[in-house]
């Protein structure tokens, strides 16, 4: 019910801050048009482009940044530090987008003035609206009044996030002790007896919901008490005994109505995972037109310098397990596949597949290929068909999984990808295996659908400067 009243609360916040930002955009405006040389006044057209753009751009970033999330901000100055930031960052990206497009005439004045009402009237909105819901709904006759059931450490543990959770109010109203202690340490929570009391508290106290965070292996019989909750009208919320409420990486579910709670080992958004998709069919059109655009010039200088076959497909490994074909412009000789065992006896590797820089195998046209990265774009046919992603992890042989200890079997549990934290930081000078497993780990772990534009705009620098590759 929490969750579902802040959706409200924050769909209600997003309109208000859209409306904010049209109507001080008209502000600015008006301000520029009374301090701005007639020929220098913007179009109304280029106006109207400018507002809609921020109104999107700053609801994205204040999103971002929490202002959509159902946890309280620390503080008022941590709320107004982390609003700067989120409002600063849309007006500067206005202002590149405007320098690069070249659009003329922008005027300053209308830019100062808008960021400056907009920060006013956003700051002023927020604080109110915070009051309202931090403050005032908690202490109204009408606030949810909670009481928690449980151990002492669980008690203290659900109050703290019931005191960071937003809603339309609600608060602890006291928790009873399952220990058979008469007076247990709950921190600040009042104490209203124990668990024998419990039909006694529902009758004094006006409570609206029972909160049950029974310790594991606890030999309550929680049905009586369910049932006297359901009997009464009071509403029931059960925190499982085998849930260690310091681990976050479990997700509450519900399958057409079965409750479940699931731990995730990899990317678990769902909206991340579509733009995620959206930029994948993109990108990957956009690429496969230049793979289609470039394959009569490859062909033409790849059968030059070596014969056999343009291009060159290897049987990789892709999320959990899944094996495909791996496409790329050929860049070693014919028989290089043959050449590889005679390869590994000469030279040991710590990787569980044969890399080196000085490869005889590879071929003059497939040295300017790998410097330059374009051996990879016929992995955009891969992107295409959903078996790699443009961002992911590197897509091994099914030679180095059967090498695999377990924890490194997690890196192919997400696609696979064209480019990643491996490919950025360093192809070339990153030579120990672990390492490797470690990056694909650590974007793993910290994946957001903003890490992969990053990755993105440092992987096109890479490549311009010809960094890593082998």
């Amino acid at each position: 019910m929490y969750t579902q009243q802040f959706y409200i609360v924050a769909n209600v916040l997003m309109v208000i801050d859209a409306l904010i930002l049209i109507a001080t955009g008209y502000m600015g405006y008006s301000i520029s048009l009374e301090a701005t040389p007639e020929g220098l006044v913007m179009g109304w057209y280029d106006f109207l482009g400018f507002v809609l753009f921020l109104m999107f751009a700053n609801n994205y970033f204040m999103g971002s940044t929490g202002f959509y999330s159902a946890r309280r901000f620390s503080s008022t100055w941590s709320m107004i530090k982390a609003l700067f930031i989120a409002v600063l960052l849309s007006f500067v990206l206005l202002s590149a987008g405007v320098v690069l497009i070249g659009i003329k005439p922008f005027s300053r004045v209308y830019l100062i003035a808008h960021f400056l009402t907009a920060m006013a009237a956003l700051i002023v909105t927020r604080i109110i609206f915070y009051y309202f819901l931090d403050r005032r709904a908690r202490t109204t006759f009408n606030s949810r009044q909670i009481l928690l059931v449980g151990s002492a450490d669980r008690v203290i543990a659900v109050a703290e996030a019931l005191n960071k959770q937003r809603s339309w109010g609600h608060q602890v109203a006291g928790c009873l002790n399952v220990n058979g202690q008469s007076n247990p340490h709950a921190g600040n929570i009042p104490v209203l007896g124990r668990l024998e009391d419990f039909d006694t508290i529902l009758q004094e106290h006006q409570i609206d919901e029972v909160m049950f965070a029974l310790p594991k292996g606890s030999p309550v019989d929680l049905n009586k008490y369910m049932l006297k909750c359901k009997i009464t009208g009071v509403a029931v919320r059960i925190i499982p005994a085998l849930f260690d409420l310091s681990d976050s990486s479990f997700r509450v579910e519900s399958i057409q109505g079965i409750p479940t709670l699931t731990d995730y080992a990899a990317i678990t958004s769902a909206s991340g995972l579509l733009y995620k998709k959206l930029l994948d069919l993109a990108a990957g059109l956009l690429g496969f037109m230049v793979f289609i655009l470039s394959y009569p010039i490859m062909w033409l200088i790849i059968k030059l310098d070596s014969p056999g076959p343009v291009l060159f497909k290897q049987r990789r490994v892709g999320m959990h397990g899944r094996q495909f074909y791996l496409y790329k412009f050929r860049s070693m000789v014919a028989d290089a596949e043959s050449k590889k065992t005679d390869l590994l006896v000469e030279k040991k590797t710590a990787w569980p597949s044969y890399k080196t820089e000085h490869d005889p195998r590879i071929t003059r046209v497939g040295r300017f290929l790998r410097k330059t990265s374009l051996d990879e774009f016929p992995q955009f046919i891969n992107v295409l068909k959903g078996e790699m992603s443009l961002v992911g992890t590197r897509p091994p042989t099914p030679n180095e999984v059967k090498h695999y200890k377990d924890w490194q079997r997690r890196r192919i549990s997400i696609k696979p990808g064209i480019t990643g934290l491996w490919q950025i930081s360093g192809r070339k000078e990153i030579t120990d295996f672990t390492e490797v497993v470690r990056l694909d780990l650590e974007y793993i772990d910290g994946w957001r659908f903003r890490k992969d534009l990053i990755i993105l705009w440092k992987t096109v620098w890479v490549v311009l400067a010809r960094k890593g590759a082998r």
